[in-house]
This record gives structure tokens, sequence and C-alpha cells, in this order.
């Protein structure tokens, strides 16, 4: 693999502000990583998703009109090669977020080089789903 690398594209999806715009001070930073959009619940997810084609889509659980997982359903039935990481302050989600289809799962209190290896490992696999959790 010669010349420029592709930048990963990643779409956040959180109905806090300060999440998201603190999410994307850590990934714009980085070389191989480009934040394309933001949702604000579940159904903007499905939209913007299937507008801008992320690589990776970042996930909350909980949010208004539409929660993570109906909307990973969602946009797992249309783009079935996004992979999506859930990230988001409940534990207890886990298997309900791999049941529709995400592909790896983090906590927010989790450390910044897992965020980055979890979005990282995902756009380079092939694999339907890997499982993590910090």
């Amino acid at each position: 693999m010669g010349g420029i690398m592709e930048k990963i594209k990643v779409l956040l999806v959180d109905d806090n502000e300060v999440v998201r715009e603190g999410l994307k001070s850590i990934l714009e930073p980085q070389p191989d990583i480009e934040v394309i959009g933001q949702a604000t619940d579940g159904l903007d997810a499905v939209a913007k998703a299937e507008e801008l084609r992320p690589d990776v889509i970042l996930m909350d659980a909980q949010m208004p009109v539409m929660d993570g997982t109906e909307a990973t359903k969602r946009i797992k039935q249309s783009l079935p090669g996004v992979k999506v990481l859930f990230l988001t302050v409940y534990g207890d989600y886990v298997g309900g977020a791999l049941a529709a289809g995400a592909s790896w799962y983090l906590t927010k209190d989790c450390r910044r080089q897992d965020l980055l290896e979890g979005i990282r490992v995902l756009a380079q696999s092939s694999r339907t789903k890997a499982k993590r959790a910090c």
C-alpha cells in the first residue's frame, strides 16, 4: 500500500452536544480519522448514515426519538458494511447492542486509547462482530 492513506470516516451520534464535541476534539487531531457528521438522535443517525456513508459510527444507547439499538438495526439493514461502535454510560446494553448489529462496545469512562483502537480495528476489520468493553 503506497501513497496517501484514506481516512476513516466517522459519524458521531449522541443527544448530548458536549459529548459529541468532546469526541470530535479527540478524533480530529488523528491523521487517519475524519469526523464527517453528527446526529442528535437515532432517527437523525439513520438519515445521516445513509447520506454520508461512514466507515464507523459512534452510537449512544439512550436518545430521544429513537434509541441507539433501533437505529443500529435500521442502519445495518441498509448499510450492512458500516461498523457501529456503541459508546455509552450504560454497561448493561451490551447484549442488545451486539444483537442489533453493533461490532464494538465501550463505556464512556474508557480511555482515549481504547476508543481510538476500537475505531481503527473496526475500520480495518472484515469480521462482523468484535466485542470489547472497558
